[in-house]
């Protein structure tokens, strides 16, 4: 084995130490966005993969976004549907599945124009949808694209 095949051999063993196997998945999720086509058709067949209530949260979600703030363009963003502005990432949607968590999270990134003094939030969980939360996601992802 040359030393090249080692350090490549040591650098995933020392990979898989450190990240866990869902992270180590959304990496190579990102990796593979990099190489092929990351547009909306991408974002809707990613949303229609995913198991329910996830795929019912991100739906909505992907409607909201796009009603909200039209000039953000859907993408997948380590496997998950975001929304950038430009080659700028604004927001993103993080289902409960992927990290095996209790809840999906909106977030958003340091891109995203929601300062308010010294410090704001920039992900919220997500438990269910009403008109309420829909209003509030609303302002939010308007505000953040600004």
């Amino acid at each position: 084995m040359s030393p090249k095949q080692v350090a490549k051999k040591a650098a995933r063993k020392a990979a898989k130490q450190i990240f866990s196997a869902e992270e180590r998945a959304a990496m190579k999720e990102y990796i593979q966005e990099q190489k092929g086509v990351n547009d909306e058709s991408a974002v809707v067949e990613k949303i229609a993969g995913m198991p329910e209530p996830d795929r019912s949260m991100a739906r909505k979600l992907h409607r909201l976004v796009k009603a909200s703030a039209p000039d953000l363009s859907p993408r997948l963003w380590y496997g998950m549907p975001a929304y950038s502005k430009g080659e700028k990432m604004i927001c993103f949607f993080q289902p409960a599945y992927k990290f095996k968590a209790r809840y999906g999270t909106l977030g958003f990134s340091d891109k995203a124009a929601l300062d308010e003094g010294a410090l704001w939030p920039v992900a919220y969980a997500l438990g269910q949808l009403s008109s309420s939360e829909e209003a509030k996601i609303s302002a939010l992802v308007k505000k953040a694209a600004s």
